[in-house]
């Protein structure tokens, strides 16, 4: 195996020119802006980031296409990319200033560089868990031109520190907010720009500011992560596509990079061509149809039918005939699973589920039907569904062991109602009683059922009056959700961080309305809601009616009568929609 070390610069021209390509094996591209903002730091530090491994070949590969368009040469082909395809393409569109293609729609990778930054180490650790969206977005959104993608992480809590927190980084996913202060320059521009140009935005006039030669050198530092040389490893002409296979399989596994649906997502391909292609087709059907599902649950599904069980490590001596058929059952199941979800549980997307596994075991229990469902059958998995997503089923404990006892039960017997002894074994009640929203935030599986409950009985936005949906046509209509009582209010009276932000504390609005909301006790700015909307509005919201309880100082109060008001929602919605089965 060869070793070369190579600058990004070069590894970007290979990117452009066409001499890298990306075998079916490789996922597709999949990182969020903070994943960016964090490998700028590190190279702008000077900091390890990983090694490249390649494999030159004349073999004739099943390749997909990149994020970032690529130009045509001669050389197509030569080179594979199996290790390092999130990083080379981060930093190809930032260099370059290119956007990235995901999901068939193109956006820009916008990051900022705070030319103001300390000295020194970063000052506070920055952590990503994942890069799954939620189209319920928080009501702390810092940006409002469409790139949100990871408000979250970027703007901390959005109360009146925000500037100051943010001040003391070096890079941030791009917002309007930040792009109008003249010490934050987008790096595409620097790479792309004039010192000149640049330090003039900024405000520099002349080369006695104090500021000049330390923007400047800055500037500098920042270019010269082009000439950062990453390793590149180089497997040997002569290995076959199954011995590559294993190797990718076995690097990502040491360095815990892809999760075991990817892992054996590479084992099945390596043996079924055009396999990516048939699941991202299936994928592009799923989202017309308002469900985003992650290659890695379709990876499983094709486990699930081909095996009856969920374990990914029989995948590599199952037969690849066997799995082919899995995944046409699995097709056929997820179809019903999706239309269930939207149409019996107003389940309208996939991040109003605790666990995308509830997904798989639908799919089971309608393959195993043949869709053909008594009433009483399909009640009985309506309330399994409600009750098991609401109490986070396959969130405690290990996935594959609870979905494996679901699933033995949909395979073996065949009875829907009996999926919900599980449940009462791991939770003992499944109804909701007040006190389990006491300190539970939209982390709780409890968070989804909230919103289901309220939209179910007719809550609306506060100002358009829509109803609540996921579905909504353009960006100043997607629902988020509000803290009734502001966040820096409570804070500056010395609340725990647990109780401002409890379900309780919630409502459901659109982000138009939640911009309009001013900072002040909902007893100062809910008048204004009823006089165009009238009491209901807030009646749907289950907002208590004494004006006593809308004072700060009687926020506990509020919290506690919230609390039994939306217990009580929540139970009557899952006895409207399904009732209770006995057994």
């Amino acid at each position: 195996m060869q070793q070369q070390n190579v600058p990004i610069s070069a590894l970007v021209d290979m990117y452009k020119r066409g001499e890298l390509r990306l075998p079916e094996i490789q996922r597709h591209y999949v990182w969020k802006g903070t994943r960016v903002r964090d490998l700028l730091d590190s190279l702008y530090r000077g900091y390890p980031s990983g090694s490249i491994l390649m494999w030159e070949t004349d073999e004739p590969i099943p390749t997909r296409d990149f994020a970032i368009a690529q130009d045509t040469t001669a050389f197509a082909g030569r080179k594979l990319l199996l290790d390092g395809q999130q990083r080379l393409t981060s930093l190809t569109a930032v260099i370059n200033g290119e956007p990235v293609t995901v999901r068939h729609r193109k956006r820009p990778i916008d990051i900022l560089f705070n030319l103001d930054h300390p000295e020194g180490p970063p000052s506070e650790a920055l952590e990503v868990d994942n890069d799954q969206e939620s189209l319920l977005s928080n009501d702390d959104e810092l940006a409002d031109d469409g790139n949100g993608d990871d408000i979250a992480d970027e703007d901390g809590g959005g109360d009146k520190g925000l500037a100051e927190r943010l001040g003391r980084r070096t890079f941030v996913v791009a917002s309007r907010a930040l792009l109008a202060m003249p010490n934050w320059v987008p790096v595409s521009e620097i790479f792309k720009s004039s010192d000149t140009a640049i330090l003039q935005r900024a405000g520099i006039t002349g080369f006695d500011d104090p500021r000049y030669q330390k923007y400047l050198d800055r500037l500098t530092r920042l270019r010269q992560v082009k000439n950062y040389s990453y390793v590149v490893h180089v497997l040997e002409r002569g290995m076959s596509y199954e011995e590559v296979t294993e190797i990718f399989v076995r690097v990502n596994s040491l360095g815990a990079k892809l999760r075991s649906s990817d892992l054996a997502l590479a084992q099945m391909t390596s043996r079924w061509q055009n396999l990516l292609q048939q699941l991202e087709e299936f994928q592009d059907e799923c989202e017309d149809n308002g469900f985003t599902l992650d290659l890695g649950l379709l990876v499983r599904a094709i486990v699930v039918f081909a095996t009856k069980q969920g374990l990914f490590r029989v995948v590599g001596a199952t037969p690849i005939s066997r799995l082919k058929e899995g995944w046409e059952e699995a097709k056929e199941g997820l179809r019903f699973a999706i239309n269930f979800l939207r149409t019996n549980a107003g389940i309208e997307d996939e991040s109003l589920l605790s666990s995308p596994m509830f997904v798989i075991a639908l799919a089971a229990v309608s393959r195993v039907k043949d869709n053909k469902l008594t009433k009483d059958e399909s009640r009985a998995l309506l309330y399994w569904l409600l009750a098991a997503n609401a109490r986070g089923r396959y969130s405690r404990g290990s996935t594959e062991t609870l979905l494996n006892e679901d699933l033995a039960i949909i395979f073996r017997s065949g009875d829907v109602a009996a999926l919900i002894d599980p449940v009462k074994r791991q939770f003992g009640r499944l109804h909701v009683e007040a006190e389990d929203l006491a300190g539970r935030g939209v982390n709780s599986p409890l968070f989804s059922l909230a919103y289901l409950a309220l939209k179910d009985a007719g809550a609306k936005d506060w100002f358009s009056g829509l109803g609540l949906s996921l579905t909504h046509q353009g960006k100043l209509h997607f629902i988020q959700w509000h803290h009734i009582f502001p966040k820096s209010l409570l804070k500056d009276r010395q609340y725990e961080t647990g109780e401002i932000n409890e379900i309780a504390n919630m409502a459901f609005i659109s982000g138009q309305t939640n911009r309009r909301l001013s900072n002040k006790e909902p007893i100062a700015y809910f008048p204004g809601i009823v006089a165009k909307q009238g009491r209901e509005a807030l009646d749907a919201q289950l907002v208590p009616n004494d004006p006593e309880l809308l004072k700060l100082e009687n926020y506990r109060a509020f919290l506690k009568a919230r609390r039994i008001a939306l217990a009580k929602c929540m139970n009557d919605f899952i006895s409207r929609k399904a009732g209770e089965v006995s057994r």
